[in-house]
């Protein structure tokens, strides 16, 4: 008996949505399955953070149609600035001196998963929602799927599922696939402050000894703002008055943006490393954050996502025209396997920047500083660190 779909993706965020765009033309009879509606996705506290879009990554955007609707809400970033609060070594990155319009891209993660789910639903592809994922079986040649939804259960089938979830997939818990969790004892503070003087498309990075504070441009005179602490001093600063809040960062980024206010209201959210330990299981694979939660430090986690994305579009596009089984084991063992450099080199340079640099230590931190300042005076080092920081690698975007 012939399953229902080809392809269903759990997940209709970043992940899952660009995965259905990109296979749209794939010939690939597809169903997307999302536990939340329009309006509780557009309400949520997470649509307020700030996605700094690497230039590789707007490439593809582009290519999938999504960009040309979103552009108008992105902010360039034709600078960032890097310093060790305290020390003297910094790194100053230009898009001017790369030859390139911008470095990235800034934008909240509301109004790039509202236009990616508007241009789905304009698609035509099945769409069960709001619907849960509560049980998964594997077969020779399909995977069955058990949904729960307001019209009531529904079982649905397919020859792959994909998990595009997010960090709490069911998907991944219903394959049983286990994780491995790092707890940096660190939460990221999230809000937007106005400045009195221009940031001048400028994104601050600025390391101190609980963690780094990331001022990212998002509109003329405003900025978002990721600043991570300790835990404890995160519950601080979120239990006591917004001028103390304000007075802290205030003092931490110092008044290279003049007076800060803020223009939004505070949010806190944990920090730490969640690795999958695989990405395959029967006939399902999972992606994204599904897969793999990073630090915010190098702004690595979406652009690391897409790039599953791409891969796995391109791959399904090529088995779909020449009668690969794409849920078969040799089809989804090539997947992973094409992944994991990318997955191993992006988390791990995530881990050790975040141990680097989030440490006092008067020897670790006198070697960081000297490397800052010689990696800022030698040109081919910092166009190397341009170009990982665009996404791109030889040349040609990291996608």
């Amino acid at each position: 008996m012939r399953p229902d779909y080809d392809l269903i993706i759990v997940g209709g965020g970043l992940a899952g949505n660009s995965l259905a765009l990109a296979l749209k033309k794939s010939g690939l009879n597809i169903a997307v399955v999302e536990a939340s509606t329009h309006g509780q996705r557009h309400s949520s506290p997470a649509g307020d953070r700030a996605l700094a879009l690497a230039a590789g990554t707007v490439e593809v955007l582009d290519s999938l149609g999504i960009w040309q609707g979103i552009r108008h809400k992105a902010t360039a970033i034709t600078h960032i600035h890097i310093s060790d609060r305290g020390h003297f070594g910094k790194v100053r990155l230009s898009a001017e001196k790369e030859n390139v319009t911008a470095l990235g891209y800034v934008i909240t993660a509301r109004d790039i998963e509202t236009h990616v789910a508007d241009l789905v639903g304009q698609a035509g592809m099945a769409l069960h929602c709001p619907a849960r994922v509560v049980g998964l079986m594997s077969s020779a040649s399909e995977v069955n799927v058990s949904l729960k939804s307001g019209n009531g259960p529904l079982n649905i089938s397919a020859k792959l599922l994909v998990g595009a979830d997010g960090g709490n997939s069911s998907v991944r818990q219903l394959l049983d696939i286990p994780q491995r969790i790092t707890e940096y004892q660190q939460t990221a503070l999230v809000t937007t402050v106005k400045s009195t003087r221009p940031h001048n498309n400028t994104a601050f990075e600025r390391f101190t000894a609980s963690g780094p504070l990331a001022m990212l441009p998002v509109d003329k005179n405003y900025c978002a703002v990721v600043w991570t602490r300790t835990n404890e001093e995160a519950q601080a600063l979120m239990l006591g008055s917004a001028a103390d809040f304000l007075a802290q960062l205030q003092q931490t980024i110092g008044y290279r943006l003049g007076e800060l206010t803020l223009t939004e209201p505070r949010r806190a959210f944990p920090l730490s490393l969640i690795r999958a330990e695989r990405m395959i299981a029967g006939r399902a694979v999972i992606i994204g954050n599904a897969v793999h939660q990073l630090h915010p430090v190098a702004g690595q986690g979406f652009n690391l996502g897409l790039r599953d994305v791409v891969e796995l579009a391109d791959r399904l596009s090529q088995a779909a025209h020449s009668g690969v089984d794409i849920g078969g084991l040799v089809f989804l063992n090539a997947y992973a396997q094409s992944r994991q450099h990318d997955h191993d080199r992006v988390i791990g340079f995530t881990d050790s920047v975040v141990k680097i640099f989030s440490n006092d230590w008067l020897a670790i931190s006198a070697a960081r500083n000297i490397g800052l300042s010689l990696l800022d005076h030698i040109p081919g080092a910092k166009s190397m660190l341009s170009r990982q920081a665009m996404g791109f690698v030889g040349g040609k975007a990291r996608m």
